[in-house]
């Protein structure tokens, strides 16, 4: 059997910045020794030399958090920039709408990334910032877009061990599935208790120019103040009015493109 290949340079250095999350957004050394698997030492010498550029920042109490150097590349990513500016007066009608936690979301590999993250006072207690991120299986926002991946991606990921957040996530792959049907037949998400007890989630696909989600729109809502039939038809509006707005006038969606119920 050959050896598991030798991580590369570049590897190391992304293993270690691959340990900051939005769980995870402080860490001592060794905690980044151990979450990336590296051994103490390299990530001594690798951490000081990603300090020394820019891409980490050592704190007063030791601790290490992204640098400043991180965020000014992360902001050349034009396009999800430009679907944040254009999304942002949506999303702040539907925040003033409905007083939930509204988020705008992207994929990033097994997770969802916040573009945006509006919270409501005494609103659902689900952490979430701009930068933040969760798994797709246990968020609505990533369920719209796990709903529009071909097959055999979607078999890929949920191959993968799925974590649990509550006593009610939803983890069995087979589970999953029937509950991606239901995304596609009905054009929104609907999630309850997965993140944390008490709590529903709801999103819309912000669809791009050739029809396909590039985005999602949700909600988090305290589920004893909320119901879906409450929310659902200001988060559609809410989503075809961004994929209106990305699309350009010339491309406008048509009402039904998106399901309401």
């Amino acid at each position: 059997m050959a050896s598991p290949s030798k991580p590369t340079a570049a590897g190391r250095v992304l293993a270690i910045l691959d340990t900051f999350t939005d769980r995870h957004d402080s860490q001592t050394l060794s905690s980044i020794a151990r979450r990336s698997g590296l051994t103490l030492p390299t990530t001594h010498r690798l951490v000081g030399e990603l300090t020394a550029w820019g891409a980490l920042h050592r704190q007063p109490d030791g601790e290490y958090t992204i640098g400043l150097k991180v965020l000014e590349l992360g902001s050349l990513a034009g396009h999800r920039l430009r679907l944040k500016q254009l999304a942002h007066p949506h999303l702040h009608g539907l925040h003033h709408a409905t007083n939930t936690n509204i988020h705008l979301s992207v994929s990033v590999q097994q997770d969802v990334l916040y573009l945006e993250s509006m919270l409501a006072p005494g609103g659902a207690p689900v952490t979430s910032r701009f930068g933040g991120r969760w798994p797709m299986h246990a968020t609505a926002t990533g369920r719209v877009l796990l709903a529009a991946l071909p097959p055999e991606e979607l078999d890929d990921l949920l191959r993968q061990p799925l974590a649990a957040y509550s006593p009610h996530t939803d983890t069995d792959p087979n589970r999953l599935r029937q509950l991606l049907a239901e995304v596609r037949q009905r054009g929104v998400a609907v999630a309850y208790d997965q993140i944390a007890v008490g709590v529903i989630a709801l999103a819309a696909p912000i669809v791009g120019p050739h029809g396909h989600p590039v985005a999602s729109v949700g909600i988090t809502a305290p589920k004893d103040r909320f119901t879906p039939h409450q929310l659902i038809p200001p988060l559609v509006s809410t989503a075809q009015r961004i994929s209106r707005a990305l699309n350009g006038p010339e491309e406008a969606l048509p009402e039904d493109r998106l399901c309401t119920a």
